[in-house]
This record gives structure tokens, C-alpha cells and sequence, in this order.
């Protein structure tokens, strides 16, 4: 066996980065890792065109698995709802703020999520009360930044469809085929541009269910930058 080599082959609009290895084996063989990396197994002698061929024709499945690993992201710490804490809010951090008040509420004061409680103390209220507040907030912004991206999409006149918002364990959001797009609440608190890229990614599944190449086309011709959105969507640890 001889060290790995680092190649790239070009699957639509969608470079697809592996490592490949020689070996003492019949058939090539092709694995994705839980990390997103790709390795590729070649038996001794085989022309590095064919493993690039191999790697292109099984494109669609090496996307696949790449998409499903990066919907299971290492789960953050469990929030403590308690003074001082530290919560975002479209891209930006903020201080839990948790003060006595017969009007129980919650609202942004400088850089302090405020929040007004019966009960303080009571862990259990603090929390409804947030989860509540970001509920809201999530709801209101999808509904305007979708409505923002669909008119600025060129093929996507008439399309109006149904938002679902609601919390995801596993990915921010889905579009099923009856064609309603699923946001998760959680993205309320990364930046815009993320909210944005998560949206037009939906809105393309409205047009093309899988990740096909030509997917990908759609996708880089309505968001050019998407890759850019993306990388910095999943450098942000929610």
C-alpha cells in the first residue's frame, strides 16, 4: 500500500474531495466518513482516470451520505436558562438577563435577552419563556426572508409555499412532497445569510426533490454563494 493521494472530481457544480489509496484488493471500494471526508480503496495498478470515474459515477450516493451526516451535528451543551448565559439571536450573542415582574415577557436591551418572570428561580418558566419569544421571532422572520428570496428568484413565480416552523433535532429544515417547506426554530439564531441559504436550498427541493447535479445547478444559478453560506452555517455552534 502506498500513501494516500488527495484528488478532486467535479460532480455538476459540486467538487467532490477524496483520498485514495493502492491496495491489494479486487474492487475499488468507496467510503464516507462521519468527518464528510471521502476515501477511495483501488486495487494496485489501477489507472487514476478510472478511480476518478468511479468516484463521479457513484456522485449522487457520496452526496447522499455527505448530507446525511451533516444533519447529526455533535448536540450542544443543555442550556441552564440561567443569569449570564449565552444565547444568540441572528448571528449575534447575547446575555440572559432574568429579573422579577408581575408582566411576565421577554425582549433584547443592549446586548442582554431581558427576560421578566413570575418566578425567576423556577428554571421551567425562564425557559417557556424564551423558547416562546424565539418561537415568535422565528416565525415572523422565515415568513418575511421567504417572501424576500421567492420574489428575487427568477422561475419561481406563483410559488407561494405553506412555512412550518418548528423545532428539528436533526437538520434545519425539509420541504415534503406535498411542497411545504419545514424551517427549524433553531435557525432563528444564526445571520441572515444562513437563513437565507437554508431557504432557497428548500425552495430548490420544490423543483428538484434530490441532489441531483442538476440541483446543484439550480441552486449555485439562484444562490451563487451558497457554498460560502453554507460553511459558515455549519461553523456556528448553536
Amino acid at each position: 500500500m502506498v500513501n494516500a493521494n488527495v484528488e478532486t472530481v467535479q460532480f455538476g457544480s459540486m467538487p467532490i474531495q477524496f483520498s485514495v489509496e493502492f491496495r491489494r484488493r479486487k474492487h475499488i471500494g468507496i467510503t464516507v466518513k462521519p468527518d464528510l471526508s471521502v476515501h477511495v480503496a483501488a486495487p494496485e495498478g489501477t489507472p487514476l482516470s478510472d478511480v476518478r470515474a468511479r468516484v463521479k459515477r457513484r456522485g449522487p450516493w457520496i452526496l447522499r451520505q455527505i448530507d446525511r451526516f451533516q444533519q447529526y451535528r455533535p448536540a450542544p451543551t443543555p442550556r441552564q436558562y440561567l443569569n449570564g448565559e449565552t444565547h444568540r439571536y441572528l448571528g449575534r450573542q447575547y446575555r440572559l438577563k432574568i429579573v422579577a415582574g408581575d408582566e411576565p415577557r421577554v425582549r433584547l436591551v443592549g446586548r442582554y435577552v431581558e427576560v421578566v418572570a413570575n418566578q425567576p428561580k423556577v428554571v421551567t418558566e425562564v425557559r417557556g419563556l424564551v423558547e416562546g419569544w424565539y418561537r415568535a421571532h422565528a416565525r415572523a422572520i422565515f415568513e418575511k426572508r421567504l417572501e424576500v428570496r421567492l420574489s428575487g428568484l427568477r422561475g419561481f413565480a406563483g410559488l407561494n409555499p405553506p412555512l412550518l416552523v418548528r423545532r428539528l433535532k436533526t437538520r434545519w429544515g425539509s420541504c415534503s412532497k406535498a411542497g411545504r417547506v419545514l424551517l427549524n426554530t433553531e435557525l432563528v439564531q444564526a445571520p441572515v445569510e444562513c437563513i437565507d441559504y437554508v431557504i432557497v436550498h428548500e425552495l430548490c427541493h420544490l423543483k428538484l426533490p434530490d441532489h441531483s447535479p442538476a440541483f446543484f445547478r439550480l441552486l449555485a444559478r439562484c444562490m451563487p454563494d451558497w457554498r460560502r453560506r453554507k460553511e459558515k452555517l455549519e461553523s456556528i455552534r448553536l
